[in-house]
């Protein structure tokens, strides 16, 4: 199938429109809808709902749509992977959660071009659902999430256990309800759990979905909020942060995730070199 088709459809859904899909993508609209027609035909079901107000997707389009992205990310797999062949020996695609980045992924990555620069590596960061779906596409190599699912044809290794603390920066020791508080939204577990421990925070003034970004806040206001302990345990011991007595800390399982039919020899080091750094974490 011509990619071109999927990506049509994904911008008519996207834009809700045939006139602004085409418009973005600097086609004219008659070319928008052969393509669609086209790919109509080749599926033998209609995907969009065609009026006045615009294009709205059909109940086999919505179950299309995630092929068709699935489509759009394993050619532009392999065209990164086609244009890195000339340069470097191999190519890895790594993705986990915003959260694992900060001070632990980062420092692999570093790890990896140091030691071992001839395989080029691709980083992302998105939900566990997300990146387990790619892993099954083949579009990620290697993933490291919180209590991931174990899909066939994926291997699972237990890394670490994540601890959540609470920290604040704030002279006082924070109240609950206090109006200094800040959600950082560290994903669906920690959301659930959050709302079980404290339902009267569970609409506070400030929700920041940043991630490790979000400390910067609590160091130049006086709030309260919680992230991952290896992310603030220096800011605890340099006094710039406290952490509440009797808090609750929530903990979550981290593994990494690959494929079980792989290249034993070329992953065997990156594999090894991403443990060594998890072992310097303790």
């Amino acid at each position: 199938m011509d990619i071109n088709l999927a990506r049509t459809f994904l911008m008519v859904a996207e834009t809700g429109s045939f006139i602004d899909a085409a418009r973005k993508m600097n086609i004219t609209q008659s070319t928008v809808s052969a393509r669609i027609k086209g790919l109509e035909d080749i599926l033998g079901r209609p995907l969009f709902e065609r009026s006045k107000s615009g294009a709205e997707l059909t109940s086999s389009g919505n179950q299309f749509q995630k092929h068709a992205l699935a489509l759009v990310r394993v050619w532009q797999h392999a065209q990164l992977e086609i244009n890195l062949s000339a340069m470097h020996r191999d190519h890895l695609s790594v993705g986990a959660p915003s959260s694992l980045w900060d001070g632990y992924l980062l420092k692999w990555v570093a790890w990896m071009r140091q030691n071992i620069p001839d395989i080029s590596v691709s980083a992302s960061a998105g939900l566990s659902s997300v990146l387990t779906q790619r892993l099954i596409e083949g579009t990620l190599d290697l993933a490291l999430m919180y209590r991931p699912a174990q899909p066939p044809g994926l291997m699972i290794e237990h890394l670490f256990d994540e601890e959540f603390v609470l920290v604040t920066s704030a002279r006082s020791t924070p109240r609950r309800g206090a109006g200094d508080y800040v959600f950082i939204d560290w994903g669906t577990d920690f959301q659930e759990d959050h709302a079980a421990e404290y339902p009267e925070l569970t609409n506070p003034g400030l929700n920041l979905d940043l991630g490790a970004i979000g400390i910067d806040y609590l160091l130049q206001n006086a709030a309260s909020a919680y992230f991952p302990m290896r992310v603030v345990k220096n800011h605890i011991a340099r006094g710039r942060l406290k952490q509440p007595k009797r808090a609750r800390k929530f903990i979550y399982p981290v593994f990494m995730v690959y494929p079980e039919a792989r290249d034993e020899e070329a992953y065997a080091p990156i594999l090894e070199g991403l443990r060594r750094e998890t072992a310097k974490l303790g």
